[in-house]
């Protein structure tokens, strides 16, 4: 079942069919065996394998040995791109890819249909790096494209191209095939243009030829392509965008200058790779065309109805038809198992034909926006500003259009030069000006990411330079985030969940449900919904009341208690829920790093009690004030205030110390209910045994201990997931609060506390969101993001603010006056760490910013594979 130019290889004997850097050799000879061995790998019966398609010689051989085995073949691009995994997409039987710095082959599943006979590779479309949805292609169209191609650039057992296209991209893997299809060989320099001794490399290989795409073209300039003469060259090819007739023009006279050629094509994924050509002889003064359908195939243009415009110079989109054509499209493992689907591919490109027969691209059809009653093409706004100088990249929609541009021009320049183009007015109009534009792996510019950008530039208001991603380097300072980071990768807690979550809601309305698990990309990709009611988490309603009950309850002292109890509960609860992933890969660095935010205010105010009394609260400088060592009065420690923060600390280094187990970590990623229920159990004993085993009185409430098994609760109910679960929790958790509360209670706080936790654990158990007015949701969500804030400075109130005003206040005004001014010392105080963290995000990314707008690896250094 494989296809015929691989069966073929060993025809070709001691002819060099792969030349690395250094020019080592492999020869055809040695590459069909290499391949026959590889093939013995994929064993089994037919199936799908997913290759990672670094531009190497395993991955080369791979490709080639699962066909010779009868598989079908994804290439999937290499992890350290930013490609999603097609293992959950399409459930392949087999993979080949680097564990721990080797190849290796992976038996994954053989319980899958298999895929349909005529099915070959798979690849992403447009050579991206999405998972989402991939282009099958057979045998056939891989055979029939490689020998046109072959044919129109007269491809020979002499040829040797230069190839520095990525595997996984149709383009890059079109040169492979139609060179090993005549016995030609390949140059593979294993770096980028821009490295030095590139052009060496590329002369000492005696490279015949060599494919790019446009932003290869923009680096050979930088390297001083134009500058050598390259003895053996007798043509180079460029396809994968619009690269502008100007600089094809400049490589067409320099080639020809040279004696050789310059082949400007046009393809796509779904016709496998080229669909069109402009043969050299024509090329000169239609450098702006396409050209002509590769050998094989036919180009037709159609108007919206699908009938064909046989007149020239008639805009429609752009048809193809030929044995190329892809078999149709697959987003799952079903889809594997269908036949061809298709007989031609509507391109989605708006073209005409000339009388010379010569085809143009002249937009398309879903880059057109229709403003003020225009219908206005995005890439003839492009090619008017390039014909300016300018190099820009424009997006929008019906509402306005958005120019992305390179250079040192001016933005308000760019939308006067938008405007004359367009006869829109300013109005319509943005411009932002970038070091570099993002590209996708294949060197294309990444359309997604710039319609992102501007989607986010519009939501907020601005020119496209802030937004979601602003926002988390900004919570998550220092750490740097990538677009395709989410709260979970970064390691989000629960303080910066609230952050984020008020964030969110100011730029996209409505924040989407689960936005915790969604990437920067995803959430950046939002339309923004406004709504008169806001749906918030029950826990951060939680959080926001706990922290008004512990600043009443410290300042009237009535019998309410309970609030610290239920910030206990949230603790155990956000740890389940946002840093599981840290917990069962025993990183406790993840765990730990987040506390420093708790922690450095802490300290300072250890600190600032320390300069206060002339001596040091060691039992607090190491965070043991709360074991019933040590005194305030006696100043060895601060206030009993701040025991929270020390039985914080504590009970995450026992989170730490016990998922450092390898047992224990795999107890609770099998079966995370049970090993929580498990711990809770051992946490009530603990809580029983306490006043046993350590009699220190009152101050127990203190301890670790004391509180443990309501961090183990709010854990549980963050795992549950069944009724089942939730009811056995629920039960569970009544009678422990009932029997603490009831039956061991001496006071009423102590019956109040213990019962507001029933209520607390129903909430998250059954109610895990709320719906109010935004106004409400507005007033909710800081007092939850300041939470921390206002418990560790509250207290600073009454007993040193406002002090004086004791005596000549009323009791009740100094009460209020003390709550009031207690919580909004805590906003205070947490709107001026915000603006910290946000001066400090922003002063980087004025360093950055070019470097990391998209998220893209492309934009820290040269394209790779180019």
């Amino acid at each position: 079942m494989s296809l015929s130019f691989i069966a073929d290889l060993a025809k070709w004997r001691d002819r060099p069919a792969l030349v690395f850097c250094g020019q080592r050799t492999v020869t055809y000879r040695e590459l069909g065996e290499r391949v026959a061995r590889q093939a013995l790998a994929f064993r089994g019966p037919r199936g799908l394998v997913t290759i990672e398609a670094e531009l190497c010689e395993h991955a080369i051989i791979a490709y080639l040995a699962a066909l010779q085995a009868g598989h079908a073949v994804a290439m999937q691009a290499p992890r350290n791109g930013s490609a999603g995994s097609w293992v959950d997409v399409f459930a392949p039987d087999q993979a080949f890819r680097r564990i721990d710095g080797r190849w290796r082959t992976e038996h994954l599943r053989q319980d899958g249909r298999a895929p349909h006979d005529e099915l070959a590779v798979m690849l992403s479309t447009s050579g991206s790096t999405g998972c989402g949805k991939a282009v099958r292609l057979s045998r056939e169209n891989i055979s029939a494209n490689a020998a046109s191609i072959a044919g129109y650039l007269g491809l020979t057992a002499e040829d040797r191209g230069c190839h520095i296209l990525p595997l996984h991209y149709s383009y890059g893997l079109s040169v492979l095939n139609s060179h090993l299809a005549v016995g030609a060989s390949l140059y593979i320099p294993g770096g980028s243009i821009l490295d030095p001794g590139f052009l060496d490399g590329l002369a000492e290989s005696g490279s015949t030829n060599l494919a790019g795409v446009p932003y290869s073209y923009e680096l050979l300039e930088k390297v001083g392509f134009r500058e050598r003469r390259f003895a053996n060259l007798r043509f180079m090819t460029v396809a994968g965008g619009r690269l502008s007739p100007e600089v094809i023009r400049l490589y067409s006279d320099h080639l020809t200058a040279q004696g050789a050629d310059f082949f400007a094509m046009y393809g796509q994924t779904e016709a496998t790779a080229r669909i069109a050509y402009v043969p050299p002889a024509l090329l000169a003064g239609n450098e702006d065309r396409i050209g002509v359908a590769i050998p094989g195939g036919r180009l037709l243009i159609e108007n919206e109805s699908g009938a064909p415009i046989e007149g020239d110079g008639v805009p429609g989109e752009l048809v193809y038809r030929g044995p190329n054509v892809m078999m149709g499209y697959a987003t799952s493992r079903d889809d594997l198992c269908r036949g061809a689907e298709l007989k031609e591919l509507r391109t989605g490109d708006l073209a005409m034909r000339h009388a010379d027969g010569l085809f143009q691209i002249v937009g398309r059809m879903k880059r057109i926006s229709k403003i003020a009653g225009l219908r206005i093409a995005h890439d003839g706004l492009e090619a008017a500003l390039e014909r300016r100088g300018i190099a820009a990249a424009v997006v929008g929609d019906d509402a306005g259009l958005h120019a992305f541009f390179a250079g040192g021009r001016d933005a308000e320049e760019i939308r006067r030069f938008l405007a004359q183009a367009s006869g829109l007015t300013l109005a319509h109009l943005k411009a932002t000006p970038l070091a570099e534009m993002p590209r996708l792996a294949t060197g294309k510019i990444d359309y997604n990411a710039l319609n992102m950008a501007a989607r986010q530039a519009a939501a907020n208001g601005d020119d496209g330079n802030g937004g979601i991603e602003d926002l988390f380097a900004q919570v998550f300072y220092p750490k740097r985030v990538k677009r395709s980071d989410s709260f979970l990768s970064l390691g989000g807690d629960s303080l910066r969940f609230v952050q984020l979550s008020i964030g969110l809601e100011k730029a996209l309305g409505q924040v989407p449900d689960a936005w915790e698990t969604l990437s920067i990309t995803e959430l950046s990709a939002q339309e923004r919904r406004e709504t008169g009611t806001r749906r918030i988490g029950t826990d951060l309603l939680i959080r926001a009341l706990a922290i008004l009950l512990v600043v009443l309850h410290h300042e009237v002292l009535w019998p309410i208690p309970g609030g610290s109890a239920a910030m206990v509960v949230l603790a155990g609860f956000s740890l389940a829920r946002f840093q599981m992933g840290p917990l069962l890969a025993g990183d406790a660095r993840a765990i730990l790093r987040p506390l420093v935010q708790i922690l450095v205010p802490y300290y300072m105010i250890v600190a600032a009690y320390a300069a206060a009394w002339g001596e040091v609260p060691w039992a607090s400088v190491f965070l043991v004030g709360n074991f019933g060592l040590a005194l305030p009065e006696t100043h060895d420690m601060v206030p009993y205030l701040y025991w929270f923060i020390e039985a914080y600390w504590q009970m995450m280094l026992v989170f730490v110390g016990l998922f450092a187990i390898p047992q224990f970590r795999r107890f609770v990623s099998a079966k995370p209910f049970a090993a929580g229920m498990a711990l809770l159990v051992a946490a009530l004993a603990a809580r029983l045994a306490l006043p046993l085993v350590w009699p220190i009185g009152n101050r127990q409430i203190f301890t670790l201990p004391w509180i443990f098994y309501l961090a183990v609760i709010g854990w549980c109910a963050a795992v549950a997931e069944t009724t089942r679960q939730r009811l056995l929790l629920m039960l569970s958790g009544t009678g422990a609060f009932l029997f603490f509360g009831l039956y061991e209670g001496v006071w009423i706080g102590t019956k109040i506390k213990y019962l507001l936790q029933i209520a607390v654990l129903a909430a998250l158990l059954y109610l895990p969101r709320v719906s109010m007015p935004r106004w409400a949701a507005q007033f909710i969500l800081p007092l939850s993001a300041a939470g921390f804030h206002i418990y560790i400075l509250h207290r600073f109130v009454p007993e040193l603010l406002i002090l004086p005003l004791q005596p000549i206040l009323p009791p009740a005004a100094f009460s209020l006056l003390s709550i009031f001014g207690g919580v909004a010392v805590g906003l205070v105080a947490w709107l001026g760490q915000r603006q910290l963290l946000k001066t400090l995000a922003a002063w980087r990314a004025r360093e950055t910013r070019p470097l990391r707008l998209f998220g893209s690896a492309v934009l820290r250094s040269p394209l790779r594979p180019l």
